[in-house]
């Protein structure tokens, strides 16, 4: 029996994956959890793992094409299977199971008033997926234009139309190639109709030269381009700023490294994350979330450290980060720069941040505001120490070291008063890191 390789569900917000490369070509062996090809997500680019062995038939979605989850990919045969005759309506069957769990579902009619779904190896994913949380009634023509075409949205987008009851064929999108994002949900749902949410200003093009270069936008790119519009279109930002002396922590972490038994080298942005860790338990305030009618406040530190890749930047989750020593912290965040190089980052990476870290001091940026990193609150901005001319104890100018310190934070969820006392904090941790090993 032919067994089929699917499109997997490779990050949450997953919807669709490229093929960027396959590593296996038609009549090669394959085993199971062997990668055979490198599929870009909406998050990064992933390793994808074979479920089954036997040998490679045939490659149903070449290198650089789309496919929406659960599309037949290739297919695998038992080791000396020849092919079936009905191969090719086993694969159309696939892609039309595909087709059907990706598009909206009507509910029907019938004893109890239950909704029929897409059956096969989609129910099957769906099954494996555990329970779902209660959906809001959605509107009769979700997800679909007047014309019957099909309307591209991004995954948030669409749960908050079904949450607000937004009909997303008359949302006028405002996202990459027209895509609808959840700040055109957003205002079509303040207006109190879709029909009469206010029509997009037009995009202003760039002009193209016969030497310039139109790149395709990849997936990940695209939800980064999605997530940072929406952060700063819906998220009242703030900024604070405070100056470190980092002095005592440089001094520190010459004397730790130089005296470890252990191996560990440790870097200042270690210390930093610990600090922030620290701090975010003295301040709880600032690790929550907005969600609408109330406040989030998480009981756990869940410590996303923003990492850039060659596709963009992406942000791992040191989870329980509280419970961690510096030691601790310090192999966390190697391993998932680490993994995030290799393209080894899984969709548990990601989940489960509550505030986020992002450095560029080694890109010698000395101060900058960063963009929150939604659904959070607040995000610490890192710079790079500089040796600067200070005032010393008896009013000399003297050769300091100084370190900038900025936080964005979310005003629905953070006053102005709270973050600055988890800046204090922060800082206090840094000029005197001794504290942080106790």
């Amino acid at each position: 029996m032919p067994k089929i390789i699917e499109m997997p569900k490779l990050s949450d917000t997953m919807t669709e994956g490229t093929i960027a490369k396959w590593l296996v070509k038609a009549g090669d062996k394959v085993t199971t959890g062997q990668s055979v090809a490198d599929v870009e997500t909406d998050k990064a680019t992933m390793e994808m793992p074979c479920f089954f062995e036997g040998t490679l038939h045939s490659i149903l979605v070449q290198g650089g094409q789309k496919a929406p989850l659960g599309a037949p990919l290739a297919v695998v045969l038992e080791e000396g299977e020849s092919a079936p005759a009905d191969l090719d309506q086993i694969i159309e069957k696939a892609r039309a199971a595909a087709v059907a769990a990706a598009a909206p579902q009507k509910p029907q009619a019938g004893a109890g008033g239950s909704a029929t779904g897409a059956t096969g190896s989609a129910a099957a994913r769906a099954a494996a997926a555990g329970p779902r949380l209660p959906q809001a009634p959605q509107p009769q023509r979700r997800g679909a234009a007047a014309n019957g075409a099909r309307v591209k949205a991004s995954p948030l987008a669409r749960k908050v139309a079904a949450e607000r009851g937004v009909d997303l064929g008359r949302v006028q999108g405002t996202g990459p190639g027209g895509r609808v994002i959840c700040a055109d949900v957003e205002q079509a749902a303040q207006t109190g109709s879709a029909a009469a949410a206010a029509p997009a200003a037009p995009r202003i093009r760039p002009h193209c030269g016969p030497e310039d270069e139109r790149q395709p936008v990849s997936g990940m790119r695209n939800v980064i381009a999605e997530r940072l519009l929406a952060s700063k279109t819906q998220i009242p930002h703030f900024y604070l700023q405070v100056e470190v002396d980092a002095a005592p922590l440089m001094e520190f972490r010459a004397h730790l490294n130089a005296t470890a038994t252990d191996g560990v080298k440790y870097t200042v942005n270690d210390f930093i994350l610990k600090a922030v860790v620290r701090a975010a338990q003295l301040q709880p305030a600032v690790n929550a979330a907005w969600d609408g009618d109330s406040v989030v406040k998480y009981k756990s530190v869940g410590l996303s450290v923003a990492i850039a890749v060659e596709e963009g930047l992406v942000t791992p989750v040191i989870k329980q980060a509280e419970r961690k020593t510096l030691a601790e912290i310090s192999a966390a965040v190697k391993d998932l720069a680490g993994k995030a190089k290799n393209r080894k980052l899984s969709p548990d990476d990601y989940a489960g941040g509550t505030i986020t870290v992002s450095n560029l001091g080694a890109y010698g940026i000395d101060q900058f505001s960063a963009i929150i990193n939604p659904p959070q609150a607040a995000i610490l901005a890192v710079g790079s120490i500089r040796k600067v001319p200070v005032v010393g104890p008896k009013d000399q100018i003297v050769a300091g070291q100084r370190l900038w310190l900025g936080l964005s934070g979310d005003h629905r969820v953070v006053d102005g008063a709270v973050a600055a006392t988890f800046l204090a904090e922060v800082r206090k941790l840094l000029e005197n890191p001794a504290l942080m090993l106790v």
